[in-house]
């Protein structure tokens, strides 16, 4: 079957028909979703395998993984991320009433931005996904940055941004949060502004960003809470409604995304997420410890 590229949303997204993740996946499949997502930035495959090792093999043919720094508790695939409400037995963890699991996941965000290596893609497979509600909004921001005035842009050139997972997480209500759980995510600083495999120009920003290199922190989260706040108008979002097996991929370096709201004391939710870096070995995303 011929593959074809099937837009889905009028500025970015697309849905990829004929790709059959149980296959060998040829030169030509890999050049036609290299294309694709380099235009859309996001891209769809319904009726995916769901097969863990199918999921791995297929996610490696676009670059090195970024491992998880430990198996799953549930004793999926150690390659593959752990996305889900469910205990080993499969049955739905009662959520805590003092910990909101969604902080976080429920605002934009860009995959491992606060690691050294910025990655390439995210893959999550909707293995079990609930019958309302959980949807993925995602962004464009090559379209975000094409969309501020000039003005804007040449303010923001040259800007490096400081990327921290717990200061995200701060920022949003959490506490509690120790000096061992700060060491396993320093803070990092990644370009404001950078260039897309498009060769489009992108921002580079999410609910990790805390902080601009040489600014007092309140004029710092001034100007980022105001280009979060322009990226996240509905006129750039699209949203995907979930169906199971479901295998949705994101550029990491062009996009945001979030999960929205569900009730996770109702319904299951197991999705596994591969992660591609951009370049080198295949490593953890806790490398720069030792740790593996």
């Amino acid at each position: 079957m011929d593959v074809q590229v099937k837009p889905l949303h009028p500025l970015f997204a697309a849905e990829i028909i004929g790709a059959d993740l149980a296959a060998p996946t040829t030169p030509e499949l890999i050049r036609t979703i290299e294309d694709a997502m380099a235009q859309y930035a996001v891209c769809v495959i319904r009726d995916a395998s769901a097969n863990d090792d199918d999921h791995i093999r297929f996610s490696r043919a676009f670059g090195p993984l970024e491992l998880p720094p430990a198996s799953s508790r549930r004793g999926i695939a150690s390659q593959l991320y752990d996305v889900t409400n469910l205990d080993p037995a499969g049955e739905i963890i009662p959520v805590d009433p003092g910990r909101d699991p969604g902080l976080g996941f429920e605002n934009f965000h860009t995959d491992s931005s606060f690691n050294t290596l910025p990655t390439k893609w995210s893959l999550l497979l909707g293995h079990v996904v609930p019958p309302e509600g959980a949807d993925t909004e995602f962004v464009d921001t090559r379209i975000v940055y094409e969309a501020l005035d000039r003005a804007m842009q040449e303010k923001i050139a040259n800007l490096v941004a400081i990327h921290d997972f717990w200061g995200g997480r701060e920022r949003l209500g959490m506490t509690g949060i120790t000096p061992a759980m700060r060491a396993m995510y320093p803070p990092v600083p990644q370009p404001l502004v950078r260039q897309s495999a498009s060769g489009r120009t992108a921002l580079f920003i999410g609910g990790h960003t805390v902080g601009i290199v040489g600014w007092p922190e309140k004029e710092a989260l001034a100007l980022l809470d105001e280009l979060f706040a322009f990226a996240t108008q509905p006129r750039f979002i699209y949203a995907h409604p979930w169906r199971t097996h479901d295998l949705v991929m994101w550029d990491n370096r062009c996009t945001l995304h979030r999960a929205t709201a569900f009730d996770r004391n109702r319904y299951k939710r197991d999705c596994r997420r591969t992660t591609n870096n951009e370049h080198g070995e295949e490593r953890t995303s806790f490398a720069h410890l030792g740790l593996t």
